[in-house]
């Protein structure tokens, strides 16, 4: 499930990493250095008074940080019943006084740490269907100061694999209060109810955007509308939105990037660990059984496990039968009825963590243009041509290597140790630079040639301390979503949050935080993170891919070298050729175990390409992970 996980690019941004005794729990989830707000101790303040468009009006009230906030705003009507895989539709007009001071219900998801969901038993299905609100941070400020304010606005997009997640992880009202922004947080639909294409629900009646399977697309298209409408009234500018998100939720921010229904709705984008992938309809409708076959999770076999699992058949076999045997709108009606609990009981409980595998962002032509997302980056009518920010961590895989039994194993149960240090680094270090290749290097390439306002980063921190004899910042480091308390300025990381964030890392962790706030902000501003939001950082440039010229800003404390932009291009090739030639790694077993990690995570050689290697036929794909 790990694979599937790194495949889709669609890592949660909670991470559940066992420590030996301790838990280092990695959770984005109303970080702060100071105590949170509780919601029973949330009183609502008069100033946050903002009176809607549409009619009605919030009530928030002051944060943690000395923001304004306001929490559980629906930006969408409940998509249940018949409005369950349907386009989000507008909420219905209301003249009521709403006080905006708990979060909305999470939407349904498998109940794991890394959707930060502790308080069922995990494993089984939390949340609600009616789960479409978002969550405002602005400065604190009158209602009167609000209209005229015309604040930058920063939409943020959260990760999870598109199946784990939600929007009360981020509090952003410490990038608010400092930077002069207005930042709003969202739920999205997850699973089968955000990304579900089926014969049987594209009846008379439906819209192309009913049609195109990508519900959870539609509705970040939706919150964007909402934002457009109402966020003025919050001290926003409506006219300057820029739309953020890390890992699944990078990816969706590519989708959006790519959709012509979000053309206009925003004017920045940044990328954070995200990728280029889309699916072709047909891969989400066909079964594994089929041939070619569909990909794992598919509606065809995700209705024939319902109907096993309803005991009406004794296989996916019979179950497929029965399933052609039905009428299209008795099967719609049937699959409406189902409960979330049963639609996630179609997947079985193998899921990594709650990450399913399922097919996600249709290439349907509609809502997400059909074609390679790369070609159309490099094509000037290609793509909602704005400024881009994007980049990843230095060391993203690290953090799923160390929890990967085959890279470390512990003593007694407790103690980790890693197996094979040069392998682990090895194979960690291919895995994070081809990363930047393909999800950071190769698309800020292609966009440069058509809109030049394009900036790249790696994010370098790695000053963890020692663990159990265990040096976490060299098996640790840079990992996948360690940036994220950076650009939100939080530190608190749950129960065992000073495994990482100690104090004698605290005076470097808070100067580069402050840097990346003010350059996220900055480029949220104007579409240049320049010299940050006040003008006194060092200047960041933009891509420029001619040789030599300046390329990447490394984000590091001043102990790690500081904020500094470097040249050169990361490839493909290049990070083959450096596998080729690492003296780490001592055999060719090594070598293929590094080119068969890379083909099996989807990142930048696939299966095929694997098989080609002729030097690796002694290491069977399928063989993984090879003795000896």
């Amino acid at each position: 499930m790990l694979r599937i996980a790194l495949r889709t690019l669609g890592i949660a941004v909670v991470v559940l990493v066992l420590l030996g005794g301790a838990g280092l729990w990695w959770a984005s989830r109303n970080v702060v250095a100071t105590a949170p707000v509780p919601p029973e101790n949330r009183t609502a303040e008069l100033a946050s008074m903002r009176t809607l468009p549409g009619g009605g009006s919030v009530l928030g009230f002051v944060g943690r940080y000395g923001s304004h906030a306001w929490l559980g705003i629906p930006y969408a009507q409940p998509p249940v019943g018949e409005l369950r895989w349907r386009a989000p539709q507008p909420p219905a007009p209301s003249n009521d006084k709403h006080e905006a001071l708990a979060f909305g219900p999470i939407c349904p998801q498998i109940a794991s740490p890394f959707g930060g969901v502790y308080d069922v038993p995990q494993g089984s299905v939390a949340g609600d269907e009616d789960c479409l609100y978002l969550n405002v941070y602005a400065p604190a400020m009158t209602g009167s100061d609000a209209q005229d304010a015309g604040l930058p606005v920063m939409v943020w997009i959260h990760g999870g694999g598109n199946s784990v997640g939600h929007a009360s992880f981020y509090d952003g009202g410490r990038l608010a209060q400092e930077q002069d922004v207005v930042v709003v947080t969202l739920n999205y639909r997850l699973g089968p109810l955000g990304w579900l294409r089926h014969p049987a629900l594209r009846g008379a009646g439906t819209s192309a955007d009913d049609q195109s399977g990508n519900f959870g697309t539609l509705d970040l298209v939706r919150a964007l509308e909402w934002v457009r409408e109402n966020v003025a009234g919050f001290g926003g500018d409506p006219a300057n939105v820029t739309v953020f998100g890390e890992s699944a939720g990078g990816r969706n921010v590519v989708s959006l990037l790519a959709s012509p229904r979000a053309a206009g709705l925003f004017q920045r984008a940044i990328v954070q660990s995200g990728g280029l992938y889309t699916v072709p309809p047909a891969d989400g409708e066909r079964s594994v059984d089929d041939a070619p076959p569909g990909m794992p999770g598919n509606s065809a076999d995700l209705v024939a496990n319902l109907l096993v699992n309803e005991g009406r058949a004794q296989d996916r076999a019979a179950a497929r039968q029965i399933a052609a045997s039905m009428p299209a709108d008795e099967l719609a009606r049937w699959l409406r009825g189902k409960t979330p609990e049963e639609l996630f009981g179609g997947y079985g409980r193998d899921a990594f963590e709650g990450l399913l595998e399922f097919p996600d962002v249709f290439a349907d032509g509609a809502v997400v243009p059909e074609g390679d997302l790369l070609a159309r980056l490099a094509t000037p009518d290609g793509w909602n041509r704005v400024p881009v920010m994007i980049g990843t961590t230095k060391h993203e895989d690290r953090l799923f290597l160390f929890a990967d039994p085959r890279y470390v194993r512990r003593l007694l149960g407790v103690v980790p140790r890693v197996q094979d240090p040069d392998l682990f680094l090895a194979t960690s270090d291919a895995l994070a630079t081809m990363w930047k290749a393909t999800g950071a290097d190769r698309p800020a390439d292609a966009m440069w040639r058509t809109q030049p306002n394009v900036f790249v980063y790696r994010f370098d921190w790695d000053e963890e301390p020692a663990l159990l004899g265990l040096d976490l910042g060299t098996y640790l480091g840079a990992s996948h979503a360690f940036e994220i308390p950076f650009v939100f300025g939080h530190w608190d990381l749950g129960g065992q949050g000073n495994v990482i964030y100690r104090a004698e890392n605290e005076a470097g962790r808070e100067e580069l935080a402050a840097k990346m706030m003010s350059y996220w902000a900055a480029f949220a501003a104007d579409g240049d993170p320049g010299r940050g939001r006040r003008g006194e950082l060092p200047a960041w440039t933009a891509w420029d891919g001619r040789p030599q010229a300046p390329k990447t800003m490394l984000l590091d404390t001043t102990a790690g070298g500081g904020v500094r932009m470097i040249d050169g291009t990361t490839t493909v090739e290049g990070v083959l050729a450096t596998v080729e030639s690492d003296a780490r790694l001592d055999t060719q077993r090594e070598r293929c175990w590094v080119y068969r990690e890379l083909a099996s995570r989807w990142r930048g050689i696939t299966r095929d390409d694997y098989a080609a290697r002729t030097e690796c036929a002694a290491f069977p794909f399928d063989a993984f992970p090879w003795q000896g």
